[in-house]
Formats: structure tokens, sequence, C-alpha cells
């Protein structure tokens, strides 16, 4: 089944774009998305999986510390964070609920930063929250925590994933700074 987003992406986007050739044409690759989790605490881990998988409807992954670090008290091995990487349907599916249903819930809402591009085509956006999607509940939780979240493009300018994302819908801010320009 084909989600919304990746139906309007093919039927409208593409068709728009005649001049270049189709495989020149930027997609988006996947999203990662990631919690850290400053203590091994198993309650928030376990917790943090259960959202992660409420949220995207994919199973989450531990992640652990590859090295020792004494002047963080950390230990080879210990959890240290939750992760999951969306491909094919299940990442369009979470661009959509993430564009009309998390951001607009977002209280002061403005619009996403433009300077949150990385120099080839990939944007970072982090949540201070998980309560903006519709399928956590307050009283299901055990922590409040944020996440940080990579929408990976093949678009090999800011300006062409820029062009890209607005295509399918995502609010960014309608000013520019000098430190905000993007290079076409």
């Amino acid at each position: 089944m084909t989600q919304r987003l990746q139906h309007s992406f093919f039927e409208q986007i593409v068709s728009t774009i005649q001049n270049k050739n189709l495989s020149q044409i930027p997609r988006l690759q996947k999203i990662v998305i990631n919690r850290g989790i400053g203590d091994g605490n198993t309650q928030i881990i376990d917790s943090s999986l259960q959202e992660f998988q409420q949220i995207t409807g994919q199973k989450a992954l531990i992640r652990y510390s590859k090295k020792s670090i004494a002047g963080f008290n950390l230990q080879k091995k210990t959890p240290v964070g939750v992760s999951v990487t969306l491909r094919r349907n299940f990442m369009y599916d979470f661009l959509d609920r993430l564009i009309n249903l998390a951001l607009p819930r977002i209280r002061d809402f403005k619009g996403l930063p433009l300077y949150s591009f990385d120099g080839c085509g990939n944007y970072n956006l982090g949540l201070d929250e998980q309560l903006m999607f519709p399928e956590i509940h307050y009283d299901q939780i055990q922590q409040i925590c944020g996440m940080d979240i990579a929408i990976v493009t093949t678009a090999k300018t800011d300006y062409e994933a820029l062009t890209l994302l607005k295509a399918f819908g995502m609010p960014f801010q309608k000013f520019f700074t000098k430190s905000t320009t993007l290079k076409k």
C-alpha cells in the first residue's frame, strides 16, 4: 500500500520536473530517529522502545556504548540510547504524521529553522518531548524525553533538499538571515 506522501511525490513532484533524468531527482532515502538515555535505567529504555514502536510502527534498537569513559562513569556495552531507521512506506507514513499532526501541536510553532541543513542535502531537527504525537498519552509515559530526527535525502545541495521538503509540505520559517542562506 502506497502512502499519501509517496503517491503525491510520484504523481505531482516528479511529473512537474520534466527537464531532469528520473534518477537525478532528489528523493528521501531514510529517516533516522534516536534518543539518548543518560543513565542505563531499564524502565526508561523499555518505555522509550515502546514509545518509538507506537510512533513509528517499527521496532527500535537499543544502542550500547562502544568504550568506557571514566569521566562520564560510563562502562563499555552500557545501554545509552534508542534508535530506529525508517525506509519506504514507514518513512513516508512517519513524515506525513510529523508534518500534519505532530508539528502543528507544538506550542508557539513558527516553522522549522533553515539552518538545520548539514551542507549535503540532509535535514536534522530535534523535538523536546514525545507528547506531540497523538499515539502517546500523557499518563502512560515514564519520563518526558526529546528525540532527534534526521531526514536523509539524495539531494546534492541544501537548496535541492529544501525544495523537496517544501514540496512534501514541511513548514519552514518564512524569513532568511545571513546565516540561513542556502547555496544553489
